[in-house]
């Protein structure tokens, strides 16, 4: 327990000082504490994440019970706690007992001289009432609160989905999404691959919309952990990402554009599609990620892919013409605060402008490489129009010779601004990531 606290104390201290992910901030602790115990760290990935999950309610909890002081008024490390403290005594329950003990391994953690200043907000904060908190507060306001995302960020959904929908779709951002995976054709016949899975303890599910991907009911052992994986017999690859791809529909012999490829999960599909035959050309602008490209391309048996890293918001260093240009950049990953929870709080109606004009440049840079008769399939994980429809909009517009056309196979609703040719996917109806994709053709001269 003690192990697990002090993990989650310095990761989420981590996270506020230097930005830092949730996936990032963890690596970087268990490295720093060296840490082995498996047991530990699950349990500190798990009260980092449901605390980040409700950080505005447990925020405001936290600057109630410390009045007339703030979470700020005190050091990285004892905001940390009260916020982990908050969560384990108000949504995890467990009663005085277990409250006197997280407090005495704060104490151990921290020192006790850290923690003195709050100790009369511990015994307020078991005292508080959950409900006090959403007092005088508007509609939109506690929707915030109670399912996890800032003001803004609810008043949006509102306008984009409805009241009702809205809130289904907030509320499923606080439940973990199934796994999924894609079976490699590249490595044997669908009947082979899946009796391997079978033998490694793995029980998939077909989604029957998507040709090789499957719903994970249960395994005896972490995904990376089995022989399966191990030999790129499968990659986790959410059921929205191989929609994307089945839409392209790269065929054998093809020349694709695969940009902002890393970590490789389009680029090794459309190569199982292509069979191996053809070429594939891989762009992305981060060493780091193009590291992890390399890793998994040679684990699921590609051949054809071609690395280069490089910015694709600026002229590409190459002189081709595809016949399917596929671009899945950047985006707010509003469509995945589920997986991400710290990011609905770094994430502005501000910084969505910001993304939408990066995710511009690349797009209206990629046209140039789609020959005539070819495809362009734009991808986000991202449920705005700013990203998305508004984007293809001013696309077609600027661009003549480019045709929305038809995004199957079927799985999500039509997209939005009367571009119902586009295709969107969410996760309170799709029980996977938020999603869009758009296909367009460039018409012979």
């Amino acid at each position: 327990m003690k192990e697990a606290w002090t993990v989650a104390i310095e990761s989420l201290s981590w996270m506020e000082l230097q930005g830092l992910s949730e996936r990032l901030a963890l690596m970087k602790t268990v490295k720093q504490l060296r840490l082995k115990y498996s047991a530990a760290i699950g349990l500190a990935h798990k009260l980092v994440y449901e605390t980040l999950r409700r950080k505005s309610f447990i925020d405001r909890f936290a600057n109630i019970a410390l009045a007339p002081h703030s979470l700020e008024h005190y050091t990285l490390g004892v905001r940390a706690f009260l916020r982990l403290y908050i969560y384990q005594t108000k949504f995890v329950k467990g009663g005085f007992k277990n409250a006197v003990n997280i407090a005495n391994i704060g104490r151990s953690i921290l020192g006790w001289r850290d923690l003195q200043e709050v100790e009369e907000a511990l015994g307020k904060i078991l005292k508080m009432e959950s409900k006090s908190i959403l007092k005088g507060l508007d509609l939109e306001e506690r929707i915030g609160l109670v399912t996890g995302h800032p003001t803004w960020f609810v008043s949006y959904s509102i306008q984009l989905l409805g009241e009702n929908e809205a809130l289904r779709f907030l509320e499923s951002s606080n439940r973990l999404l199934p796994t999924y995976i894609r079976i490699n054709t590249l490595k044997g016949t669908k009947t082979s691959l899946l009796r391997r899975l079978t033998e490694d303890g793995i029980v998939p599910e077909e989604v029957k919309q998507l040709r090789y991907t499957y719903k994970v009911i249960e395994t005896t052992k972490p995904l990376v952990k089995t022989d399966s994986f191990r030999n790129g017999l499968f990659y986790i690859q959410d059921k929205a990402s191989s929609l994307a791809v089945e839409v392209a529909d790269p065929l054998p012999g093809m020349t694709v554009l695969d940009i902002c490829a890393a970590p490789g999960g389009k680029t090794t599909y459309f190569a199982q599609l292509m069979k191996n035959e053809g070429t594939i050309y891989s762009i992305d602008y981060s060493k780091r990620r193009m590291r992890i490209w390399d890793t998994e391309t040679r684990r699921m048996g590609v051949k054809i892919a071609v690395p280069i890293v490089f910015d694709a918001q600026i002229s590409f260093p190459l002189k081709i013409s595809a016949d399917l240009v596929f671009l899945d950049p950047p985006c707010s990953g509003t469509g995945v605060f589920s997986r991400a929870p710290s990011a609905r709080w770094r994430i502005t109606k501000d910084s969505v402008n910001a993304m939408s004009a990066i995710q511009w440049r690349m797009l209206n840079e990629s046209v140039k490489y789609v020959k005539e008769g070819g495809l362009l399939v734009y991808s986000t994980c991202s449920i705005t129009v700013e990203e998305n429809e508004m984007i293809v909009e001013k696309l077609l517009e600027l661009h003549q010779e480019l045709d929305l056309v038809d995004t199957t196979p079927k799985l999500g609703v039509s997209g939005l601004r009367d571009l119902t040719k586009c295709q969107r996917l969410y996760p309170h109806m799709h029980d996977c990531s938020g999603f869009f994709v758009a296909k367009l053709v460039r018409a012979n001269s």
